[in-house]
């Protein structure tokens, strides 16, 4: 006989939103069951850099602190052209809201596991593969029904997805596939056991076809990235890090400058990953279901996006603010989880997020195009003048984002802040 549990609410996936609604939730009282199907947290991707609109959503999840501590301020970035040796200096240091911003790299692991450190006991659950989702209706309220491959039966008053490009919740709300970009992006972490002695600064590099660059994490490590169009079929497309590391160093070696070689050289392989750039059509995101009653989708679930803008994880935790403060609303009004309440409150949160995640998506996208276009001589302004010193502020302006605070709940319950995970 099959085992049946009922919870308020399921997050399936947990990446950075799905952790980060989980926390959201447990901040307003309400104790989520996170499904995971891998063995444990995963940090593909090694780190990312978390930009002013990620740290005020961090902040409203009481998080910040753990890593402000750790990872220092960048305050400029500097974008060299690799066929001229032009270099653009860009400033990061503003005044945004409740901060001082400035983007800070993180390594990916150290954010999940502050993320889970804020998690009740037994909050996540590993090797749990969904292998279904239906809805019912109970005593007139609708509730999510979620099929486990261990023929667990989970029913849940919300049900979120945050389950990653290929979501199995952003498929049953009927979303479109996301699409191959066309480019490919190799990543990796630099270690430098005596120190790297670099400032504290983004380094890019651009060409046609090619964007690299690196940015110090510590004294002792660099997290370093190569998007690029993908190759033809047939060529080499080994997921060996050695001999992707290999490649790198032979194709780019005439071309980057001296300093990245170094960078890749150190590069610990057990990080290094190679993947394709996806992304969803912006009018797909637009006028797509985002969500069905109770059951809704966040972070690359809802809004997969090239890393042009590096605002793949900052709004995965915009998003979990966002949906947390709709539910938190819903709870104030109707003093419990009632599903005429959280079906509005999903309402909510899909129509604020709608409009900025489909102008993200699409600044993204435009961002890539335009620094690894062709070289012929209307591109290059394109980049170099109209983009470099016309748009590329003006989309910096849409980090500078306060997705707002959680509302407190006072009759919300406490939970033991310990985490352990089963």
């Amino acid at each position: 006989m099959a085992t049946i549990l009922e919870e308020d609410a399921v997050i399936i996936g947990a990446g950075i939103a799905g952790l980060a609604t989980a926390v959201a939730l447990k901040r307003l009282g309400i104790r989520a069951l996170v499904l995971e199907k891998a063995d444990g947290l995963r940090a593909t991707g090694a780190a990312l850099t978390l930009f002013p609109n990620a740290w005020l959503a961090l902040d409203a999840l009481g998080v910040s602190h753990k890593l402000t501590s750790i990872y220092p301020r960048t305050k400029r970035g500097l974008i060299t052209n690799i066929r001229t040796g032009a270099t653009q200096e860009i400033s990061f240091v503003t005044t945004t809201g409740r901060i001082e911003s400035g983007p800070r790299s993180v390594h990916r692991r150290t954010l999940l596991e502050a993320l889970a450190d804020e998690l009740p006991i037994n909050t996540i659950h590993f090797s749990a593969k969904v292998s279904a989702i239906e809805t019912e209706t109970l005593e007139g309220s609708s509730i999510a029904v979620i099929h486990l491959g261990d023929g667990t039966i989970i029913k849940a008053k919300i049900l979120i997805g945050c389950d990653g490009v290929h979501s199995t919740v952003a498929r049953w709300l009927g979303l479109s596939a996301p699409v191959d970009s066309g480019r490919s992006s190799v990543r990796g972490m630099a270690v430098f056991p005596e120190g790297h002695g670099l400032n504290q600064e983004v380094r890019q590099f651009v060409d046609a076809g090619i964007r690299a660059g690196f940015i110090p994490l510590n004294d002792k490590e660099i997290y370093w990235f190569l998007n690029y169009k993908c190759l033809p079929k047939g060529e080499n497309t080994s997921a060996n890090p050695e001999l992707i590391q290999k490649e790198l160093l032979e194709n780019y070696a005439e071309i980057m400058p001296p300093l990245y070689l170094d960078v890749v050289r150190h590069c610990d392989l057990s990080t290094l990953t190679r993947a394709p750039l996806m992304f969803r059509y912006p009018w797909d995101i637009m006028f797509g279901n985002l969500s069905k009653g109770n059951i809704t989708v966040a972070g690359d679930a809802m809004h997969p996006m090239t890393p042009d803008l590096a605002q793949g994880g900052c709004s995965a935790l915009e998003d979990a603010v966002v949906l947390g403060r709709h539910i938190g609303n819903s709870l104030i009004k109707h003093n419990a989880l009632v599903s005429g309440g959280i079906s509005e409150a999903v309402d909510g949160y899909v129509k604020e997020r709608r409009w900025r995640i489909t102008w993200l998506v699409a600044g993204a996208y435009l961002s890539g195009w335009v620094q690894q276009g062709g070289s012929k001589w209307w591109m290059k302004f394109l980049r170099d003048v109209v983009f470099y010193k016309l748009l590329f502020s003006r989309i910096v302006n849409t980090i500078q984002y306060d997705c707002g605070k959680l509302p407190r709940i006072p009759f919300a319950g406490e939970f033991d802040n310990s985490n352990k995970i089963d």
